[in-house]
């Protein structure tokens, strides 16, 4: 049998009005229609974020529901696993674009606005000013579909718009007034996120980033009430979800590729972490 794994989409998947290669705009319904597959849970390598005018649903990301009403968007990061079941009448707009495209026109990074600068930050909002969000986003359809002059500068810009308008509604979770502490977490997440199925020490991460492993505890105690070690099992047990749900991988074979190879280690953490043997979940959620 072939092996199954979750399908991870870049932009080149979705059709394009031009040659664009790192940005994609369109309103929610056209998307659905030209691009079945979405409907299916998947991964994205780019930053995506789509707001709902109309219609109703739930939207799983990474075993979270959310529900769905006119005014609410949600912001995936990369990596981020998600599906949704939408009402027929569902519309709205979506975009999405490379982290190139946009920290390379910038002087900040995307990481930067809330709803992208942690995994435990939630991805969704419910906007406050429904009409000048509705706005932002039409025009970064349109601009999307033409090709004028400096139109590269023009959705950067107004994407940048859109982000500040959504950052101004968010309720995100308590962040430390000292930044170097927030840039710091976001290194150690990063590297993380890079490193986890091979690197599962927290002294480790310490020393790549060249400081001891106690201060690296205490900024990841301010910023997200979590030790380094919770950070790495948490990013090893949503992998482990992620794979018993959507791939046809034994236990073994996930706990393999997770550089877990005590099998009977591996499903005491998992079950220690969720409650449930990794073979429970596995038979609860895998379709």
């Amino acid at each position: 049998m072939a092996k199954k794994t979750l399908p991870i989409y870049n932009i080149e998947n979705f059709r394009h009005f031009s040659n664009e290669n790192d940005f994609y705009a369109n309103s929610i319904k056209k998307h659905l229609a030209d691009h079945h597959f979405t409907i299916t849970p998947h991964k994205h390598d780019f930053f995506l974020t789509v707001l709902f005018t109309k219609g109703s649903g739930i939207h799983v990301i990474d075993f979270t529901s959310y529900k769905i009403k006119p005014g609410v968007a949600f912001m995936l990061s990369p990596g981020q696993t998600h599906n949704w079941i939408l009402s027929k009448d569902i519309d709205g707009f979506v975009f999405f674009h490379t982290k190139n495209f946009y920290d390379e026109a910038s002087i900040t990074s995307v990481k930067n606005f809330p709803f992208f600068n942690s995994i435990y930050n939630p991805p969704i909002v419910s906007v406050t000013n429904k009409n000048k969000i509705k706005t932002l986003f039409s025009e970064i359809r349109s601009e999307y579909e033409r090709n004028d002059p400096l139109k590269p500068q023009k959705l950067h810009a107004l994407v940048t718009l859109v982000y500040i308008e959504l950052s101004r509604s968010y309720k995100e979770t308590k962040t430390p007034e000292n930044q170097n502490y927030l840039s710091k977490v976001r290194l150690l997440e990063d590297l993380i996120d890079l490193n986890f199925k091979t690197i599962k020490q927290a002294n480790q991460y310490a020393n790549l980033m060249a400081m001891s492993e106690k201060h690296l505890n205490r900024i990841s105690k301010a910023c997200l009430n979590k030790t380094t070690t919770d950070l790495i099992t948490d990013r090893i047990i949503l992998e482990a979800k992620r794979e018993l749900t959507h791939s046809n991988l034994t236990v073994r074979e996930i706990a393999d590729k997770l550089g877990y190879f005590d099998n009977s280690y591996f499903a005491r953490l998992f079950k220690k972490k969720s409650g449930q043997t990794p073979i429970e979940f596995m038979k609860k959620n895998r379709h």
